[in-house]
């Protein structure tokens, strides 16, 4: 096995024994992405001899944290002091901030090596789209916004990599490249120095190749509750399989995923319950729509006013509200999602961070199934919007493949503030849900 093919935490441990050097692994992960950047096109900057410099100097020094030394992609609407960040626009081409992103910072101070910045839908939102593309089937999309990170830890060129999520720009890509993510609870990490979108919505994710990867950084991030959080038994674990209300829009494939997720588990122990959310949930995905764009607004603002012959359409229409969105909309979304997220949490047992509710975890389809084939449609958010609205963490798992060697996933969905516990469900219900193999969405009807 080659260094480039260690996940996070075998790597890590690897070089807290002193038997990988950090030089060896990013020699052998720059060998790598020489090989595979033409065909995947993962990267809008990467610089060689920066990362090797970098990877000679954390050599130099003992261990800072479990990150040292591991490999990590940056998407490019996140602030590198030493890399571009140019936000896939042609407003900001070689555009150098001054400092880095606070999320960034965090995993350098913690050793990590940034290998460079990430291909990504424009101002991950819309406009121009990723040249990245799926490394499971190359005719088709690795998803988006986080295009890049999801091809580049899909494709094995990184162990971990950050994305963001506004309505589905982070699970989705995990379930579309067959990696593993988790979009925090909104706010526990912080947002500063990435493009803001909508500040209700916008949340820094990340990716890695297994559950461990995802709470090795969020050991970093220091996530309440990782400490004390351990893996339970599967076996009386009680399970929310929920279609939610967008279930018309999954494909068979997505279908096939979710019930053959509920399935795996139930046949490990697991007690799997069907179950639909209230009534008042159904609007969610129209709010966060509504809340999007109408924060959308002012975010693109600056740029409208002063580079307007740059900015694509999509962002103009923004600022000009081409979607008539009124004051009084967006109150009725904003206290449409207060009201939800209370209700949401009470679903949950309190020792899964809930309010004394029945379940343990909840279990959701992270897309509508397949990545769409080319380029420009990188998946449709139905599955995910709810989620981001209710600022809830969400923890994406493989499942299996398609006919065509796509992979397809599901989503764990806890309550508010459960990430390091949700991550501890997740570390257990993996083994049994990505068991691989192509699925069968007759067998499952």
């Amino acid at each position: 096995m080659q260094p480039y093919e260690l996940t996070a935490s075998e790597a890590s441990a690897l070089i807290a024994d002193r038997k990988l050097s950090v030089e060896e692994l990013a020699r052998s992960t720059l060998d790598y992405i020489a090989t595979r950047e033409p065909v995947i096109r993962a990267w809008s900057h990467l610089d060689p001899d920066l990362v090797l410099r970098n990877a000679r100097e954390l050599d130099k020094t003992a261990p800072r944290s479990p990150l040292h030394g591991l490999t990590f992609g940056v998407k490019d609407v996140i602030d590198t002091l030493d890399m571009p960040t140019q936000h896939n626009s042609p407003l900001y081409v070689n555009h150098r901030p001054g400092q880095d992103a606070a999320c960034v910072a965090v995993v350098r101070h913690s050793g990590a090596l940034v290998v460079g910045k990430t291909d990504t839908v424009e101002f991950a939102s819309g406009g121009r789209r990723a040249s990245s593309r799926n490394s499971h089937n190359l005719a088709h999309t690795p998803g988006g916004s986080s295009s890049g990170s999801g091809a580049a830890v899909g494709d094995r060129q990184v162990q971990l990599a950050f994305g963001t999520q506004t309505g589905g720009s982070h699970i989705r890509p995990a379930a579309f490249n067959g990696i593993y993510g988790i979009k925090p609870t909104h706010g526990i990490v912080s947002r500063e120095g990435a493009k803001m979108y909508s500040h209700t919505l916008d949340t820094i994710g990340w990716y890695g190749r297994s559950v461990a990867d995802l709470q090795l950084v969020g050991g970093a991030f220091r996530l309440p509750g990782m400490d004390g959080a351990r893996a339970p038994s599967l076996r009386g674990l009680r399970v929310a399989l929920c279609r939610g209300p967008q279930w018309e829009a999954a494909d068979a494939w997505g279908q096939a995923a979710f019930l053959e997720a509920g399935r795996r588990l139930e046949a490990a122990g697991a007690t799997v319950v069907e179950f639909d959310l209230p009534a008042p949930f159904k609007g969610l995905d129209a709010a966060q729509q509504t809340v999007m764009r109408g924060e959308g607004r002012a975010a693109f603002l600056p740029d409208y006013l002063g580079r307007h012959h740059l900015l694509h359409q999509d962002f103009r229409d923004l600022v000009e509200n081409q979607r008539q969105i009124t004051p009084a909309q967006l109150t009725d979304a904003y206290d449409l999602a207060a009201r939800c997220r209370t209700e949401f949490d009470t679903l949950f047992a309190a020792t899964s961070g809930g309010r004394g509710g029945q379940f343990d975890v909840l279990i959701t389809p992270p897309s509508p199934g397949e990545a769409p084939e080319g380029l420009q449609d990188t998946g449709d958010p139905a599955f995910n919007a709810m989620w981001t609205l209710l600022h809830v963490p969400c923890v994406g798992i493989p499942v299996g493949k398609s006919a065509r060697a796509l992979p397809l996933g599901v989503q764990l969905v806890g309550p508010r503030f459960s990430d390091a516990q949700l991550l501890a469900i997740a570390a257990a219900c993996a083994p049994a849900i990505h068991a691989g193999g192509r699925l069968d969405p007759i067998a499952l009807a």
